[in-house]
């Protein structure tokens, strides 16, 4: 049962909030943030508390006779509905991620597996790009560091679009591959790893980075595959001192590499941050993904068996090739269910 004091705090809340933006006063940029949060958690506390006055209004109609018939079937009919609304408004209250709506800086790096591991990230990289595209999010490279076989030994990229950081959250994680390589001439399946960190972006008020504490160097920038070489220094590395993370980018504007570098130091700083708030030990994000070695994997992909198996909730999809074409709703829903049941269980 939901408290329904707390219920009247929360729609007392959302109407103070409405009354200050119509009289335009306050700071109207949090107080529509707020609202927007609020907004579908109304909606679910009014839905609710029609529900209960109509049950009420069914219920006071029993001692009737001519009416007893139809009161006993909308009784009926109200309870029935009650325990998905109640479940509908308990996940609407739970605790939300502040950076669920932020975009995300996506990294990908091979793991285990040599030259496998990087064909195997490239992969990775492109099962993203059908994934954002699907979802009608963006997707920006910024730096990008190929392999001679055409794999990937470091991918950063910018994904934005609506919920973006609350679903590709939990790609986080060392990704494991079982199967043939294409450098495999005696057709033995092999098993190697990626390392997949999804990185909340930071804005500058979050993260405040004194100028004394970083280093910028500018680079001469290679082009498809390091076959070629500009002739202008355009590429930049930022060292951010007391922590070491060093952030390189390599597209033509040297202007537009430090704006991009310093987004991606930010948010690298800022997911540190996250993290110590959260008490996890993991203070940075190699922590997060871990060592890239095969056995510390959160999802296994089996191009044999045309399975995948996501570890962390026990769940096998025998769809890998939907998968590998970008078609993650299935797994990333589940994640959701699962983080979601696991606070219901806590506030319980």
């Amino acid at each position: 049962m939901v408290p329904l004091d707390r219920l009247q705090q929360i729609a007392e809340r959302f109407e103070f909030l409405e009354a200050q933006m119509a009289a335009g006063g306050g700071d109207i940029a949090r107080l529509g943030r707020e609202y927007a949060e609020l907004r579908p958690v109304v909606e679910e506390i009014r839905a609710y508390r029609r529900a209960l006055a109509d049950l009420e209004a069914a219920r006071a109609l029993l001692g009737d006779p001519e009416m007893r018939e139809l009161a006993e079937s909308e009784v009926a009919g109200i309870e029935a509905r009650l325990p998905a609304m109640e479940r509908a408004l308990q996940l609407a209250l739970l605790p939300r991620d502040a950076a669920d709506a932020r975009p995300a800086i996506l990294e990908i790096r091979p793991g285990t597996g040599g030259e496998e591991a990087a064909l195997f990230a490239a992969d990775l990289m492109r099962m993203y790009q059908r994934h954002a595209e699907a979802r009608g999010w963006s997707f920006e490279v910024i730096e990008e560091q190929s392999s001679d076989l055409g794999g990937i030994r470091e991918l950063v990229a910018r994904v934005a679009g609506e919920g973006v950081f609350a679903r590709l959250k939990f790609e986080s994680g060392v990704h494991r591959v079982q199967r043939v390589p294409e450098t495999e001439s005696g057709g033995r399946i092999h098993t190697s790893a990626a390392t997949v960190a999804v990185l909340p972006e930071a804005e500058p008020v979050d993260i405040r980075i004194d100028p004394g504490d970083i280093r910028i160097d500018t680079m001469r920038s290679s082009g498809a595959g390091g076959q070629h070489v500009n002739t202008t220094d355009s590429a930049v590395r930022i060292t951010h001192i007391p922590t070491g993370i060093v952030v390189t980018s390599s597209q033509k504007s040297q202007h537009r590499n430090r704006e991009i570098a310093m987004e991606v130091l930010r948010a690298r700083l800022y997911d540190m941050e996250r993290k110590k708030a959260h008490g996890d030990r993991a203070a940075e994000r190699a922590a997060q993904v871990g060592s890239g070695d095969r056995s510390e994997r959160i999802r296994t992909y089996n191009f044999p068996q045309g399975r995948v198996t996501d570890h962390r909730i026990g769940l096998t999809l025998y769809k890998l090739d939907q998968v590998m074409q970008g078609d993650l709703d299935e797994l990333t829903d589940a994640l959701i269910a699962d983080a979601q049941a696991r606070l219901l269980a806590e506030m319980a």
